[in-house]
């Protein structure tokens, strides 16, 4: 009854208290600090002042709840109606009165935290970590976690006799090997095999990344060249599954000669890049490449996510240097206003930003170091717990069950590291201080950015369930870039809406020619189109593209040759 025991606690504390006390939350990203929000947000709730007539319905409703369920037990019809709930929806869970109970009890207990939390008094920030901290609290705590409170497991370990638990702990010490929880078969997947196999060859490369050319598909294609830039906190292959489901392959096939950004994954030799660095020796030196390569001056130029931020503030800067060699630019679920960041706020403050800077940037004691890639997977992963991570830990240790082969959760696992000091400028630059859209407010590589100074024509695509990226402050992106826009908004969240093949005749989007400053009167105004938005992003793409010619007979040109097959080495290191 630990519900009623917070409600008891909290009744009658009138006393107001400072949303920066003496013992703030320091959160930013990375899995420990998911934990600290955990346990911030159940003191939070035992010391916040919350009304009063609120908490008295609240513990009301729980009593009176609390003797229903207690009644139905006692007489037998707790598990009459099916729960709703799917981690406890099996006919396990049904069929064990115990086992019912207790999920029931758990539910209302869970409803009942979850009240308290929203009726938390404070600023906004703080209120949202304490709702985000109890929800992480409450999905650890769930009966179907835990062998002795699971009947499915347990039923499974009898009719294997034992068998699923002593492979629910191999998985278990292999996971603990790999430092990591395995959501998918990882031996079932080998990059440049069945994973980012569309055919190419890696024509540049330094410190920071490879440049990859893909073989054309078409017996023509157009005039410029089109370079995708990935973002550098994952690899580029999410753009690259599966023959049917890759972006790359189906931009090829559209008659595009195509060049890929593979980022390296950094070690310690790269602890001490920044920001300047990702976008000069990175983004600015993969565009003058293609240009070299393609003998063009010009070029079609993409990113997704980071990947759009990092081509934004290059073409910005290229801008300052007097030089337009975008003929478009796509930007996909990219935030170039950081007013609103969704989720991901939750762990952006002042003290973070501090801290991360104190730790691994510029001011860490002994040097720079990196951001590891785990660190940043697991805070993603704790976004969807109940998905990515307690659902894993029933199925592969309670039950001993092994993932199954997927692609994209393949992708997922395969993490990267980041400098530390480049990760911290992008922090309080941009989640923080949301200075990226302000003309001359920052300066890099050596000159003030102004975004409104790219002239080139801008795609934009957001996904409405995106919550990472916000659909909203995706469009944003309309009052900071200045050239001839077009916004598109697609279904499903921050992957699933993009990755979407026409050929799998899935989903919708959105389009209005029209790009009022008020994201929803956009929508407004919207016609939904049914299929996949790529077909969309293509016909936009032709004019912008140049007259088609003979495709190259093989790779790189005028000094650039291939230096190995794609995908290349940088993509298969791990971090």
């Amino acid at each position: 009854m630990r519900a009623a025991a917070c409600c008891a606690g909290l009744q009658g504390q009138n006393e107001d208290m400072d949303m920066t006390d003496k013992h703030p939350l320091l959160p930013d990203i990375g899995g420990g600090r998911v934990t600290a929000l955990m346990d911030d947000a159940v003191k939070r709730l035992q010391g916040l002042n919350l009304p009063a007539d609120m908490l008295m319905q609240i513990q009301q409703d729980y009593l009176r709840d609390a003797a229903a369920l207690w009644n139905a037990g006692l007489n037998g019809s707790a598990a009459a109606d099916p729960i709703a709930d799917r981690r406890f929806s099996g006919k396990d869970w049904a069929q064990n009165p115990a086992a019912s109970f207790a999920a029931r009890l758990y539910l209302l207990n869970a409803r009942t935290m979850t009240r308290l939390a929203e009726a938390v008094q404070g600023d906004k920030k703080t209120r949202a970590r304490v709702r985000f901290g109890v929800q992480q609290w409450l999905d650890a705590i769930a009966p179907s976690n835990y062998l002795a409170l699971n009947p499915e497991a347990q039923a499974k370990a009898l009719q294997t006799q034992g068998h699923s638990l002593a492979a629910g702990m191999q998985h278990l010490l292999a996971d603990a090997r790999k430092g990591h929880l395995s959501q998918t078969d990882e031996e079932a997947f080998e990059v440049g095999r069945n994973v980012a196999a569309t055919e190419g060859a890696v024509v540049f490369e330094n410190e920071l990344f490879q440049l990859i050319e893909y073989k054309p598909l078409t017996e023509k294609v157009h005039e410029l060249p089109m370079l995708f830039v990935p973002p550098c906190i994952n690899k580029f292959y999410i753009m690259d599954l599966q023959p049917a489901n890759s972006l790359i392959r189906w931009t090829v096939e559209q008659g595009h000669r195509l060049f890929v950004v593979s980022w390296r994954n950094p070690d310690q030799s790269l602890a001490d890049r920044t920001w300047d660095d990702y976008i000069e020796h990175a983004a600015i030196r993969a565009i003058e490449t293609v240009l070299a390569v393609s003998g063009r001056q010009s070029l079609n130029v993409l990113g997704f996510c980071v990947g759009g931020t990092i081509v934004a503030t290059a073409l910005g800067v290229l801008a300052a240097r007097g030089r337009q060699p975008a003929a478009s630019v796509t930007l996909l679920t990219t935030l170039l206003d950081f007013a609103d960041t969704g989720v991901l706020d939750l762990f952006i403050d002042e003290a973070g930003v501090q801290l991360r800077e104190m730790t691994i940037g510029a001011a860490a004691p002994g040097g720079p170091k990196l951001l590891q890639g785990q660190d940043l997977a697991t805070t993603f992963s704790f976004l969807r717990p109940n998905e990515l991570v307690w659902n894993y830990v029933v199925g592969n240790y309670l039950k001993g069950d092994s993932p199954p082969a997927f692609d994209l959760l393949y992708w997922n696992g395969d993490s990267t590291n980041l400098p530390g000091p480049m990760y911290c400028w992008y922090l309080r630059h941009t989640y923080l201080q949301n200075e990226l859209k302000l003309p001359g407010r920052l300066t890099v590589c050596g000159g003030k950015l102004d975004l409104g100074a790219v002239q080139a024509p801008v795609y934009l695509y957001a996904s409405r369930e995106d919550h990472i990226v916000p659909w909203k402050a995706a469009y944003g992106s309309t009052q900071i870039m200045k050239g001839p826009k077009r916004f598109v908004l697609g279904a499903s969240g921050h992957i699933a809406g993009v990755i979407n093949p026409p050929a799998a005749r899935k989903r919708n989007y959105w389009h209005n020619d029209r790009l009022p400053p008020d994201a929803d009167a956009w929508l407004a105004g919207a016609t939904e189109v049914p299929g996949s938005w790529w077909t969309d992003w293509g016909g936009w793409l032709v004019p912008k593209s140049g007259p088609l010619v003979a495709a190259p007979a093989g790779y790189g040109g005028h000094g650039f040759k291939t230096i190995e097959p794609a995908p290349g080495r940088y993509v298969k290191q791990k971090a």
